[in-house]
């Protein structure tokens, strides 16, 4: 049996070096190199440094871009997806019609609310947010749109004192990443049973609009699940050598293919974001009747 060997720490030095170049190529800070000294103790450049001069004061860089563009959709779609949630996650009607349900209240709990008096959807939705809001794609995303922390690659922050990292609270819950995981799972499969009924209407099988809205909405939110870091990670990310360990061949390919969809995660996290929420004001319309639902099949 061949030795199926984990190049993780290789791969990622050498994806991190082409990222650095790709920061400093669009940036336009190709052939210049600041020279950090930092101190071992605080962390921070030593005084009279080419860091210390240089790097001064919040959004000093060198780059000649507009760097803060690529902050303003972010903050757009995030925000517009935040506002519109949570007006749905209040609103508690107008969630589900014919087979079709609403991922915003799936799995739906008391919906006659016998001892929930609230929207059902209150109920739920803490384990679809905890996963996105604890993502590592949208961590880097929201830190950098709305904290600023750092605004852009290349682009100072200001003297904000010594780094804590992820170490305090609140921002300490992002460790609890890998466990929204395992309670996103739970809900994939309830969304995928959603999405089968919504093909069976009360005169049997059938297409409708809404049922081909549901079915590539879990799809893609399929995409976006399994291309998590955390679960490329469990799969064989921590591992030196798979053939050294129990079921290693299996799991080297799963961690193939986990780590091939890994690499689009950007793109899935954003496709998702669009389909739930799109998934969602389909069957709100449809339920209110603002819009008629066709039939295909």
């Amino acid at each position: 049996m061949g030795v199926f060997r984990n190049e993780n720490a290789a791969a990622r030095s050498f994806r991190d070096t082409q990222q650095q170049e790709k920061c400093f190529k669009n940036s336009g800070l190709q052939g210049y190199i600041l020279d950090y000294s930092v101190t071992r103790r605080e962390g921070r450049p030593t005084m009279g440094s080419s860091a210390d001069r240089r790097v001064i004061g919040f959004g000093t860089t060198l780059r000649r871009d507009a760097w803060w563009v690529e902050l303003l959709p972010v903050i757009a779609v995030l925000s517009a997806f935040g506002i519109y949630a949570t007006f749905r996650a209040f609103e508690g009607k107008f969630y589900a019609w014919g087979p079709y349900l609403s991922p915003f209240y799936s799995p739906l709990i008391d919906p006659q609310h016998h001892w929930w008096r609230f929207s059902p959807a209150l109920l739920i939705l803490a384990g679809p947010l905890g996963f996105r809001a604890t993502c590592y794609y949208y961590r880097k995303a929201y830190y950098r749109a709305f904290f600023l922390h750092p605004p852009a690659c290349a682009v100072s922050e200001g003297g904000r004192g010594a780094y804590g990292g992820e170490t305090r609270f609140p921002f300490i819950l992002q460790n609890l990443h890998r466990w929204f995981l395992y309670l996103a799972l739970v809900f994939l499969a309830v969304l995928w049973w959603d999405a089968i009924r919504a093909f069976f209407f009360q005169d049997g099988f059938g297409i409708g609009v809404g049922s081909l809205v549901l079915l590539t909405n879990i799809i893609l939110l399929t995409l976006y699940t399994f291309s998590c870091h955390s679960l490329r990670h469990l799969a064989g990310g921590k591992l030196d050598c798979f053939s050294c360990t129990k079921f290693g061949p299996p799991r080297h390919t799963a961690w193939s293919w986990l780590s091939r969809l890994n690499e689009r995660h950007m793109l899935f996290a954003w496709v998702s974001l669009f389909s739930v929420g799109l998934a969602d004001l389909y069957v709100r319309m449809v339920s209110a009747g603002l819009l008629k639902d066709i039939r295909l099949l």
